[in-house]
């Protein structure tokens, strides 16, 4: 029994297996123990032997059995361990006999046989299990076969892939990859034609069909050889393949046209080569293409000199080293001819740079102007004067006006122009330019009207005035048929040359030049156009009033005013009133004043309360310098409610002086009450203290201290502290008595009172007081907190100067003083104090 490998604790399971030998349960009871047990190997082997034998369809038992003896070869070297690895396989193959179904096991038999170095063994095995297992079982192999090919490589792996792809064939992309690594192209070129031929073809791992294309072209282009000799020794059609990318893919085509180049480069075929770059640069649309085609291009041309350079160098060393001179040597000849024309081609070529790129941009936007005026300017530069004619006729025939741009037509049209007037000195040929511009169709009447001015200034350049007039004329006349009240200025629809004589500028030279060089009656005539088709501007008006006005055509110039006026309403009115009004009165003075006075009248009605103050001011002037002084003061008065709200109190104040200035102090009461009743609260009490003041002055004590106390109630005391109460304050002071500071201090309580209880006043106080408080000085000395928090500033009343009247102390509740640490109202301090008296 020991040499069997059985001992004392394996006997209850040898009995068990021997009493059952067809159950499972007794032989894996019995592994188990031989397991726990640490027993060697061979005894562990010999059960396992036994136990399949028994059972030999048993799944459980052959797979620990083979991942023993798999695990018992890790980390061994196969090809040492050979006989060890061939035993295991036999095994596998025992186990396959009945379990030839079970995907583990074919796995891991494959995974085995994958580490061995018996590759037709393995290949085969793999086969078997492809043959053996349902299709739905073969996504679980081919990873396993896939890896196990590709290390192989060779015919194996390529034949390995083709048939994977039958099955799966949307991982077309990685048998081209596999092609391409093994050096496989035509096969990998044929699906990838394949590929790009298939529109519903998508790539599992994202590759763009351009990428596919760029692989193709790589191909095509590398490898032209292997292609032919793959097509039965064919040629490759490279060109029709590539063509065809640049077709689909134009904004890929630099670099397809220069794979294309690329080709025929590596075939020798330069002049091939270079009739591709020549196509590829005529035909690219965008500026990175060109640059890669142009790149390209001049790198194969330095490459060509360079190479012939060297062959002349080498030549040359060898001749030198046999004693002999390559000067008069039918290659050295024919040498340098060649190297001076291909440096003449390179040069020719990078000299043709700048004409490339604007073809370039020409081919992208055909209207745009300023690559036509950047070719013109290059042929300029060139001094090559037919090109540059050429390029502005092609300019004005292949540009669709209303497409134009970036950059005016006009613009181009005026550059051709001044070539004839400024280089050729031509300008019967200049006018012809201008007269075909002036007929042709743009984007906006804006142009059309530049090259009418560009026209008119031609001529007065060289002193043809009468030439320009007639341009002016021209372009400022209306259309035969045409009705010029129903032609729209801005109206797109409506070609340009119906509408150009509404233009302003072009009218504004107009008259310009006819002021400067024609006579009154066509300037007249023009101005009295510009009018007639409503296109003036209150600048016309002007200018054409101050025209007759200097020719001493007063009263023409005045109507002129007046048609303005009537043309544009207010507020333009209101300039045009002010110049004509000023301009009537200083002409006239009193001479007319029924006349001045209606005129005024006149501007007077309908005006806008905020243009009406400088017209009432003229006016009252105007009465008070030749009119009567009454009617002066009426004007006033009533211009006091008809100006601005904002400008009331200054209009007031205003009329207030003239009344001082021609009737005294006395007669401005009743202004005085009637600005108090009618103002805002805050004007009034503006002038309710100039008022009062006035009262003062002329001795009137109790008429000052009554108007002090109706604009009280216009005064919060917290607010106007130092304006309306300070001056009262002053006044009782120098002016009153106890009875009357007293009740002047009951009134402010009274007012303060009411701004308290007004919620619509609180408010507005606190945001006031508040910002006060943060721009306040800080306090004098000896002022406390509670001065500073209730806002209100302590300032004794001062003794008179005769020295009767005592002085009190915090009077008109200006400071605040503490007592036992507690604030105290500073009104109730003075009328304690005054109570003591």
């Amino acid at each position: 029994m020991g040499d069997l490998g059985i001992n004392d604790a394996d006997l209850p399971f040898e009995k068990d297996v021997l009493h059952d030998k067809y159950n499972l349960k007794n032989w894996l009871r019995y592994l188990d123990h031989k397991h726990a047990s640490n027993a060697s190997a061979d005894s562990l082997i010999m059960v396992y032997e036994r136990a399949v034998r028994a059972l030999p369809g048993s799944y459980k038992l052959w797979k620990r059995y083979l991942d023993y003896r798999k695990r018992d070869l890790t980390d061994k070297n196969p090809i040492r361990f050979r006989q060890q690895f061939e035993s295991v396989n036999f095994c596998f193959e025992r186990a396959l006999l009945l379990l030839n179904k079970m995907p583990r096991i074919w796995l891991d038999y494959l995974e085995f046989l994958a580490l061995q170095p018996a590759v037709t063994h393995t290949r085969h095995a793999f086969d078997r299990a492809l043959r053996a297992l349902p299709i739905t079982q073969h996504e679980r192999v081919w990873p396993l076969y896939l890896r196990f090919s590709r290390r192989v490589g060779g015919v194996t792996a390529v034949r390995v892939h083709r048939r994977y792809l039958q099955l799966f064939p949307e991982n077309e992309e990685t048998y081209i990859d596999l092609c391409i690594h093994l050096g496989y192209w035509a096969e990998a070129a044929k699906h990838l034609i394949a590929c790009l031929d298939n529109p519903d073809w998508v790539s599992p791992h994202g590759t763009s069909a351009f990428q596919l294309w760029v692989k193709l072209a790589d191909l095509v282009v590398e490898h032209p050889d292997a292609l032919a000799a793959s097509r039965g020794g064919g040629e490759v059609d490279a060109e029709t393949i590539l063509q065809d990318g640049i077709r689909r893919y134009p904004d890929m085509a630099g670099r397809l046209w220069t794979s294309l180049a690329r080709y025929y480069i590596i075939g020798g075929q330069m002049e091939r080569a270079r009739d591709i770059y020549e196509e590829a640069i005529e035909r690219v649309t965008t500026i990175r293409d060109f640059t890669q085609v142009f790149d390209a291009y001049a790198e194969f041309e330095e490459g060509i000199v360079t190479s012939l350079m060297e062959q002349e160098a080498e030549y040359a060393a060898v001749a030198a080293r046999r004693g002999e001179s390559t000067a008069n040597t039918a290659f050295g000849r024919e040498s340098r001819i060649e190297i001076d024309l291909r440096l003449e081609r390179f040069e020719r070529l990078m000299d043709r740079r700048p004409f490339l790129v604007n073809d370039v941009l020409l081919r992208q936007n055909p209207n745009n102007v300023k690559e036509w005026q950047r070719r013109a300017a290059l042929w300029r530069k060139r001094g090559d004067e037919a090109r540059m004619i050429e390029a502005y006729e092609q300019t004005v025939e292949r540009i669709q006006p209303r497409k134009a741009g970036p950059g005016k037509l006009s613009e181009l049209w005026l550059e051709y122009a001044r070539h004839y007037e400024d280089e050729k000195k031509d300008l019967d040929g200049a006018r012809k330019v201008l007269q075909r511009a002036t007929e042709s169709n743009y984007k906006s009447i804006a142009e059309l009207v530049d090259v009418w001015l560009a026209w008119a200034e031609m001529e007065i350049r060289h002193d043809n005035y009468d030439g320009a007039i007639e341009v002016l004329a021209r372009a400022t006349a209306a259309p035969a048929g045409k009705n010029a009240a129903t032609v729209d200025y801005r109206d797109e629809s409506v070609p340009p040359q119906a509408r150009v004589f509404k233009s302003l500028k072009l009218w504004s030279l107009y008259v310009d030049l006819e002021e400067s060089v024609g006579t009154l009656e066509t300037t007249r005539a023009a101005y009295d156009r510009i009018i007639e088709l409503r296109i003036a501007t209150p600048q016309t008006i002007v200018n054409y009033a101050q025209f007759l006005e200097e020719r001493k055509y007063f009263e023409e110039s005045f109507r002129v005013y007046e048609r303005g006026i009537e043309l544009f309403g207010y507020p333009v009115a209101f300039e045009l009133w002010n110049i004509y009004l000023a301009k009537f009165t200083a002409r006239y003075g009193g001479s007319k004043l029924e006349r001045a006075r209606e005129l005024f009248e006149q501007a007077i009605k309908g005006c806008p309360p905020n243009y009406a103050k400088p017209i009432y001011l003229m006016y009252g002037k105007l009465e008070e310098e030749y009119g009567q002084t009454r009617h002066a003061m009426r004007i006033y008065e009533l211009a006091t409610t008809r100006v601005d709200k904002p400008e009331r109190l200054a209009m007031y104040r205003f009329y207030i002086g003239k009344t001082i200035e021609q009737f005294g102090l006395t007669a401005t009461r009743p202004i005085y009450e009637k600005a108090i009743e009618t103002l805002a609260d805050s004007d009034a009490l503006v002038l309710s203290r100039d008022f009062a003041k006035m009262e003062v002055q002329l001795g009137e004590i109790d008429r000052a201290r009554a108007i002090y106390a109706y604009a009280s109630q216009f005064a919060d005391p917290r607010l106007h502290q130092d304006g309306l109460w300070r001056e009262w304050n002053e006044f009782e002071v120098k002016h009153g008595n106890e009875d009357t500071f007293r009740e002047m201090l009951r009134i402010k309580r009274s007012v303060q009172v009411k701004y308290n209880t007004e919620t619509s006043f609180v408010s507005a106080q606190m945001a006031l007081h508040r910002q006060k408080r943060q721009q306040e000085q800080p306090a004098l000395p000896g002022f406390t907190a509670a001065t500073r928090d209730t806002g209100l500033n302590a300032k004794p009343l001062q003794k008179e100067e005769n020295g009767d009247q005592p002085q009190q102390a915090a009077v008109g509740g200006d400071a605040a003083t503490t007592t036992n640490g507690r604030a105290v109202n500073p009104d109730e301090v003075a009328l304690g104090d005054i109570d003591d008296l």
